[in-house]
């Protein structure tokens, strides 16, 4: 569905993405490793659109480089950054609310469906989004891009300074989508949830993919992750 090719980006005189290459499938949880300035973060910005880059990127065989992020959006594609970015005063329903594509009978996904997911958004749905927790907001913000019926999310480290029962939500909320045919590209830090649920790894260094394969594979190259991702 989606294939990335020879993807260079810059932010100045920087050249931080230099020929990346990769591709995910339909349904297909797709993991993103890397040390911190590895291009993380940039490869996901350059595909929504956010930041300039060159190359080829396509979604269904449709090119995507040089339209704007809410042309990307509507095309089927989903982001969820790494600051979370919710409308802080606006309530938890609200901002469920502005990440509808299709509001009424024929959505893809309601908000039964968010609070079913997360029950503690139920609780908290006529709160104000700025005085939720962090987890709260993380939460938050994979349904408010839900609400928007991607076919392909792009998720920035989700689970960044949550607690340990709500990185597993996250991983069983990711595991849903992944049954509902959604595709899934996932920047994360944490590796046991990363490569329990992956279908496949991708290792980014300076700029480009260096280790591409399963996550048995990637198990079985201790070597890979020495050199790209221990500190």
């Amino acid at each position: 569905m989606l294939e990335v090719e020879n993807l260079h980006a810059y932010y100045g005189k920087s050249h931080v993405l230099q020929g990346v290459n990769f591709t995910v499938g339909e349904g297909e949880i797709v993991c993103l490793l890397g040390r911190n300035g590895s291009g993380r973060s940039t490869t996901a910005k350059a595909i929504m659109g956010l930041v300039q880059a060159t190359g080829s990127v396509r979604w269904c065989g449709q090119p995507l480089l040089g339209k704007p992020p809410h042309d990307i959006a509507q095309l089927g594609l989903g982001y969820v950054p790494e600051n979370r970015d919710v409308f802080p005063r606006l309530t938890v329903h609200q901002n469920l609310v502005l990440g509808q594509k299709h509001p009424g009978a024929h959505a893809r996904w309601t908000f039964d469906d968010m609070y079913g997911l997360f029950p503690s958004l139920r609780e908290r749905q006529h709160v104000l989004a700025g005085v939720l927790s962090g987890g709260e907001q993380q939460m938050l913000t994979l349904c408010r891009t839900l609400m928007g019926e991607p076919d392909l999310i792009l998720i920035d480290e989700p689970t960044e300074g949550l607690a340990p029962q709500l990185v597993e939500q996250v991983a069983g909320f990711l595991q849903t989508l992944q049954r509902q045919r959604v595709s899934i590209l996932l920047i994360e830090q944490k590796l046991t949830m990363a490569l329990d649920i992956s279908d496949r790894v991708l290792v980014m260094g300076h700029g480009q993919v260096v280790f591409n394969g399963t996550p048995t594979t990637f198990a079985a190259q201790p070597d890979v992750r020495r050199e790209w991702l221990e500190i």
